[in-house]
């Protein structure tokens, strides 16, 4: 508790100015009950917070959405990474997490210049024959300008804003503290684990912040798309890229957001939303390695409908086993196989207890509403709704790495709808399950999962002696001994511990009061005021640590 307490402190005005948005926002309560700085009870004399008014009613998905987009870009992007948690969270939430958006205003020329001899490491023109200080694009971490190289190189050039690394640093702390007082203060959302959400959203915007670690990103897409005339990924220059400046091709395409100017191409919508369905699904099912936000604004249309997808800051990585779990999910759901749906869901489980009989019942209540709808209707967005729905109803967290897929998915449908209002995702997924499946058992992946399998099983039983002998040695010595993790024990030891400093303190007290007296009894020694010094010293002492005793069970009986 310390550390965090510590940490807090150090991030105190930072703190004072949550306090007072999430005041401005109507959620005060909310702050108070994570014992926020004092600022919760002194905002409107500190910091002349006006309250909301009583009489008008914001549903509290709106104030908090209203809420993340005052405090800043960090929180704006934490609420975007939120809206990928439709386990977590109801329609209405995910709504209004998703119109999170980042109004930035682009940097100052006086700011920019200086801050581009600083990334270029001199003068920019040195680099690049042109240079648009104009930008773009503007969003809360880069903007990009137009530029071009002293080759004729048509290029786009992202730059990082400066001080932006700082601000978000000190945003993570506070949202891991933040996390640290909702599990403690808020029992139902530990088995959601908070701080590890945290801890994962500050590993995804770091990488968001490394614009070298996108250049990668983009490298590694293009590799996988090499042989693929219709998917185009930008070039990156790398003698000109790192963490804080990207340099890559600039693409003269039709952004995917202005269809009517597709149709004037004469470009087919059809095409364009298949095209671009199957490269995202590739992404996921083959590659493992996917664009976690293919939204129209990361998406542009070429002559002869190739497709080019930009901005890979945000991207999702599945293991094999993953999505070995994910084909079957989604075989089973095309099946209406409740026994496989199950297996699945109880392997993401993970440690915590479920009602199995009751999540079965379940299951095939929701499948039965799917009874009579044919695969080729399916709504696939609607599908992962209820799956979801079902999820927190039996309060199944689903893995991290799922989540971006999930919402990856929906946003790809969507889109693909917008293009093509006949799209029909399955039609698309159904082949790559299929591939999936079928190449599992093929001669070459059998005898690969069979030796691997056969060298685990010689090497847990070539250790097994080693393991045994261990384990007599520990017995024979009395240093055996079974761990055993109760979930916030740590709280319940920080109680019991204030608690037994109170006692000592009280009993200290008592020892301070008792000796006092017998000394004052006694005519010897130095005196003050008439009264033997060491005497008067201890009632002062006792007096005191009365005081300090006293307000310490006023504080905790009203943190009750």
């Amino acid at each position: 508790m310390l550390k965090e307490t510590l940490v807090a402190m150090r991030d105190l005005p930072r703190l004072r100015e949550i306090s007072a948005i999430l005041i401005r926002h109507g959620l005060g309560e909310f702050a108070q009950r994570l014992k926020l700085p004092k600022a919760m009870e002194r905002a409107t004399e500190w910091l002349r917070v006006p309250l909301p008014d009583p009489e008008e009613f914001i549903e509290t998905p709106v104030r908090v959405r209203r809420a993340f987009e005052e405090l800043g870009p960090t929180f704006i992007k934490f609420g975007q990474i939120l809206s990928t948690r439709v386990d977590v969270f109801p329609p209405d939430w995910i709504a209004e997490f998703e119109k999170l958006q980042t109004d930035v205003p682009p940097l100052p020329l006086e700011v920019l210049q200086p801050w581009l001899f600083k990334l270029c490491q001199g003068d920019p023109h040195e680099v690049f024959a042109e240079f648009d200080y104009t930008p773009i694009g503007s969003a809360s971490i880069a903007q990009v300008h137009r530029a071009r190289l002293h080759d004729g190189t048509p290029v786009a050039v992202k730059v990082r804003r400066p001080g932006i690394a700082e601000t978000i640093e000190a945003d993570l702390r506070i949202l891991s503290h933040l996390a640290y007082l909702v599990e403690l203060e808020f029992p139902d959302t530990r088995r959601y684990q908070p701080g590890e959400m945290i801890n994962q959203f500050a590993k995804s915007l770091r990488r968001e912040l490394d614009l070298a670690a996108e250049a990668r990103n983009m490298e590694r897409f293009a590799q996988h798309f090499a042989n693929d005339p219709v998917i185009v990924v930008p070039k990156v220059y790398w003698q000109h890229t790192h963490a804080r400046m990207n340099v890559q091709d600039f693409i003269e395409g039709i952004p995917a957001s202005k269809l009517e100017q597709a149709d004037a191409a004469g470009l087919d919508r059809v095409t364009l939303a298949a095209r671009g369905a199957d490269a995202v699904l590739k992404m996921i099912l083959l590659d493992g390695f996917f664009h976690a936000d293919p939204h129209p604004g990361n998406v542009f249309f070429l002559p002869e409908n190739r497709i080019v997808f930009i901005d890979f800051g945000m991207v999702g990585r599945l293991s094999p086993a993953r999505r070995d779990e994910l084909v079957d999910l989604l075989a089973a759901l095309s099946r209406r196989n409740e026994r496989g749906i199950l297996e699945v869901l109880l392997e993401w489980t993970g440690s915590e207890a479920v009602d199995e009989s009751q999540l079965h019942a379940d299951i095939g209540e929701f499948l039965f509403q799917y009874d009579q709808v044919q695969l080729k209707d399916l709504n696939l967005s609607m599908l992962i709704n209820d799956v979801m729905a079902l999820m927190r109803d039996h309060s199944i967290m689903l893995p991290s790495d799922l989540s971006m897929l999930f919402k990856a998915l929906i946003t790809l449908e969507g889109f693909a709808r917008q293009i093509n209002p006949h799209f029909q995702m399955v039609e698309h997924l159904t082949p790559f399950v299929r591939k999936i499946i079928l190449d599992r058992y093929t001669p070459s992946t059998l005898l690969e999962k069979g030796g691997r399998t056969v060298m685990e099983l010689l090497g847990m039983v070539g250790g097994l002696p080693r393991d045994l002998s261990r384990l007599s040695k520990e017995i024979r010595r009395g240093k055996f001994r079974i761990d055993i993790d109760v979930k916030r024990l740590d709280h319940f030891g920080q109680q019991l511990d204030k608690s037994a400093n109170r006692l000592t303190l009280g009993i200290v007290t008592g020892c301070l009061i008792i000796g006092s007296s017998i000394v004052m009894t006694v005519k010897a020694g130095p005196m003050l005021f008439g009264l033997p010094l060491l005497g008067f010293l201890g009632f002062v002492v006792a007096f005191f640590n009365s005081l300090w005793l006293m307000a310490s069970i006023w504080r905790s009986g009203k943190d009750l």
